[in-house]
């Protein structure tokens, strides 16, 4: 489904990304260790066509991505791309249904019926009228997997989805995040810090100067 091939990305002299391959199939949970400040999150934006690359080549299925014009890459993104961010970017004027419902809204297809069986499939029935203000982290952070899902996306790309939560809040996000993808059947790529984030993955890679490799 995702192919990058020596994918290298640099902001000024400095290299962040350097000959970075990458193959994740289908239904797979994929997890990208390291330190912070690493890399971890442009490996994302480059993959999503936030960032454009140096050098190398990301095809998802049949789609150049490092070739499409920005309204391609808008589309591809909308239609095919789901997003679940450490801060949230949860939308505090909106109610836990409008920020649910809001990517079905950008593609002209408003269903609410449907943001809503997601919004129980997440844990917060009975939560829908309720504004951002109201929600605890773990629950923020619920209704953003919550979004990043309802357009049933090919991918989910998160980046450091628990980083915000405490310990308790972060296994069950975790969980009902690998649950949720699972049984949609996309793929899905974690980038954290987490030894135990990681270890809920199918595959572990490391991101380090040098470039990406297997980790046990």
């Amino acid at each position: 489904m995702l192919r990058l091939i020596d994918v290298t990305k640099r902001f000024g002299a400095r290299s962040v990304l350097n000959a970075v391959t990458l193959q994740v199939a289908a239904g797979e949970y994929v997890a990208v260790v390291g330190d912070s400040g690493i890399g971890k999150s442009t490996l994302l934006n480059v993959i999503a066509g936030l960032e454009p690359v140096d050098s190398g080549k990301i095809h998802f299925g049949e789609t150049d991505v490092t070739g499409l014009r920005d309204d391609e890459l808008a589309r591809l993104r909308r239609e095919y791309f789901g997003f679940v961010f450490q801060a949230f970017h949860v939308l505090p004027h909106l109610t836990v249904e409008e920020n649910v419902a809001l990517p079905l809204l950008l593609r002209g297809t408003p269903d609410r019926e449907k943001a809503r069986s997601l919004i129980a499939a997440v844990g917060l029935e009975g939560r829908e009228a309720s504004p951002p203000r109201e929600l605890s982290g773990g629950e923020l952070q619920r209704v953003a997997i919550a979004r990043a899902l309802v357009g049933d996306p090919k991918l989910v790309l998160a980046d450091e989805p628990t980083g915000n939560l405490d310990p308790d809040n972060a296994r069950q996000v975790l969980a009902l995040l690998r649950a949720q993808v699972k049984e949609r059947g996309a793929a899905a790529i974690l980038a954290t810090h987490s030894r135990e984030a990681a270890a809920a993955c199918d595959r572990r890679y490391r991101l380090t100067a040098e470039g990406l490799t297997p980790s046990d």
